[in-house]
């Protein structure tokens, strides 16, 4: 997309003589002579008008083709937006944002004059095919793990023995972990759904290359939500409990631990803790990557006190080159309000807030941790984990809610979102509480009983989903939760309409699903992988639980704003909003399903600034 400067001044200069000179002469009509004189004078000049222009009128942003979606049901399509400073100004059609700008401005300075003037401001236009979406959002991340996963992603690995591999190359391309066999090696991203035996790797496999025998090492699980360590890592462990409350350790039949380790097990790993550097490191990864997909916004959905005193630093310096939306956690049973900061608009950018805290009911459906109401289709001896007990669930909720914070609750499996509702509903019919001021959130919402997805609904709970969980758990969802089961699962247009506000944020979870959001609204509109299949064929998994596009873009953009309380000053492409808005190389609106694949990101602007790319 090329910036073109559009209008130009013609006049002449008899014009000046139509301006009266007197001692009689208004202040307000001077003031008007004296600009269009300015501006005549300025004629063989452009530059000057065009940065007069630029810093009172800003600039505007147009599409031949009206392919600027405002995600605004007034105008939900327009030719241009106007941005002035950080914020929106007006959006329409080029003369409409211009005659508008004319009758607002000073009436003492004569229309011609003004229109000059506007008519200098630059104007960028859309090559053709391009459009404009508001600044995109993920309602769910993790911002310092998709870094920290970046170190040595394992997310596409097929087997035990390429995981293995991919580790030993990194040794090797790593001198400094190379030459300390007492560094420890961290990855993240294996999924054993994904090979042949499916079954859960060992501490033995990672000793079975001489160059990783006898080193720390511990791979997270796609998800999160279970760790894989090595034989060494078992060593300093020494001895393990029997049992672990919403943990578990695998154990072989001898009753030793296997090197795996679920949910709150995973505690008992000692690894080291994040340095400052390392932060940074995993934070210039995260931001980079982020911007480059059109991502203007973030709700990272576990942030803990040291994450929370990184970004603080990092807003006070203005170097948060997004917004983020932190929910803070503590890992304790004891009330841990005090420990968690509230910011609104926080540092040189006013990009950072905090509002929210995060609470787990259970772990993730992939490492049979989801609480299920009833056992597992695929392994009846289990019915998941409740990571943290419905007592002390209920009064962290309680309190989280009296002290005024949005309580945002991990739910995969339909017993956590059984044993959630029920804390929320309590407090919101019986208690006092109001829903609309406190917002409270079902992180994932992913399996439900029908009187459930019923209930949600009705308390006005907001539902916060991740699409890509859909399309990457749908080879085996079903054969773990059975034929009826399912149909309460990954219910997203249910959800949507269900909904007494009409919202539906969307995320991605990154780093256990691709940081793309452009990936997100593929499988929310089509329910495909990304070669175009599913379990049910070329149609989607359950095609009646897929969202529209205008539903979708709503979920990443205006959705995500309201569940984070932005909803007046982000979210749309709306006068008076933030001027953040992503330029697409294709209409994701009309293309095929297969072209929102390729589409490229031209620009990424956060506050009327580009932060990626170029206009």
């Amino acid at each position: 997309m090329a910036g073109k400067i559009s209008g130009s001044a013609q006049t002449s200069s008899k014009t000046i003589s139509k301006f009266p000179c007197s001692s009689r002469i208004s202040s307000r009509l001077l003031l008007g002579a004296t600009v269009a004189s300015f501006l005549l004078w300025s004629f063989d000049t452009p530059v000057k008008i065009s940065t007069l222009a630029s810093d009172r009128l800003g600039y505007q942003v147009c599409s031949e083709t009206n392919s600027i979606y405002t995600v605004d049901e007034a105008q939900p399509q327009v030719e241009c937006i106007s941005v002035k400073g950080s914020i929106i100004s007006d959006v329409g059609s080029l003369d409409e944002i211009e005659n508008r700008w004319i009758s607002l401005s000073y009436p003492s300075i004569p229309s011609w004059a003004l229109r000059i003037l506007h008519r200098r401001t630059r104007v960028f236009r859309l090559d053709r095919g391009a459009i404009v979406v508001p600044g995109l959002a993920d309602a769910h991340a993790h911002v310092l793990e998709y870094g920290y996963m970046m170190q040595l992603p394992l997310s596409t690995t097929a087997s035990i023995d390429e995981i293995v591999r991919r580790t030993k190359e990194y040794v090797l391309a790593h001198p400094d972990v190379h030459n300390d066999r007492t560094r420890w090696i961290e990855g993240m991203g294996w999924d054993q759904t994904k090979w042949d035996d499916k079954q859960f790797p060992t501490a033995a496999d990672l000793d079975s290359d001489p160059l990783l025998e006898g080193r720390p090492i511990s791979l997270s699980r796609v998800d999160g939500h279970a760790r894989w360590v090595s034989s060494r890592v078992l060593e300093l462990m020494g001895d393990l409990p029997d049992e672990v409350e919403g943990g578990q350790i695998i154990r072989n039949r001898d009753g030793k631990p296997t090197g795996i380790f679920v949910d709150n097990a995973m505690s008992l790993i000692p690894t080291p803790p994040w340095s400052d550097k390392l932060m940074s490191q995993f934070f210039d990864t995260a931001m980079t990557d982020a911007l480059s997909h059109g991502l203007t916004s973030i709700h990272d959905a576990d942030s803990k006190p040291d994450h929370i005193a990184f970004f603080q630093k990092k807003a006070e310096k203005g170097d948060l080159p997004n917004r983020l939306y932190l929910m803070g956690n503590v890992q304790s049973d004891v009330y841990w309000g005090s420990r968690i900061p509230r910011l609104t608009n926080y540092g040189k950018h006013g990009r950072l807030n905090i509002r929210s805290v995060k609470l787990f009911a259970d772990g993730a459906l992939g490492s049979w941790g989801a609480a299920l109401r009833e056992p597992y289709s695929d392994k009846p001896e289990t019915q998941g984990l409740l990571i943290t007990p419905p007592e002390v669930l209920a009064n962290l909720t309680h309190q989280f809610w009296k002290d005024g914070f949005q309580v945002n609750i991990h739910c995969i499996g339909d017993r956590a979102n059984e044993v959630v509702l029920d804390i929320f509903e309590d407090i919101l019919e019986s208690r006092g509480g109001n829903v609309t001021e406190w917002q409270p959130r079902i992180e994932h919402a992913q399996i439900f009983a029908p009187a459930d997805l019923e209930r949600i609904g009705r308390l006005g709970v907001i539902p916060s989903v991740q699409p890509t969980h859909a399309t990457s758990d749908m080879p085996y969802a079903q054969s773990r939760l059975g034929p009826e089961r399912i149909l309460g699962a990954y219910a997203y247009q249910t959800l949507l309409k269900a909904s007494p506000e009409g919202v539906l944020p969307l995320g991605s979870d990154f780093p256990v699903e691709s940081i793309n959001p452009l990936l997100g609204f593929y499988a929310a509109v089509s329910r495909l992988n990304t070669h175009g299949t599913s379990p049910h064929g070329t149609g989607g998994w359950f095609p009646e639980q897929r969202l529209s596009r205008a539903q979708a873009l709503k979920g990443m953009t205006l959705d995500a704003a309201y569940a984070s309380f932005a909803e007046n000053t982000l979210g749309s492409l709306t006068p008076g909003k933030k001027a953040d808005f992503v330029v697409l190389d294709r209409d994701i609106m009309t293309v095929p399903f297969a072209d929102i694949l390729k589409t490229k990101v031209g620009a990424t602007v956060v506050d009327g600034e580009v932060a990626y790319g170029a206009l």
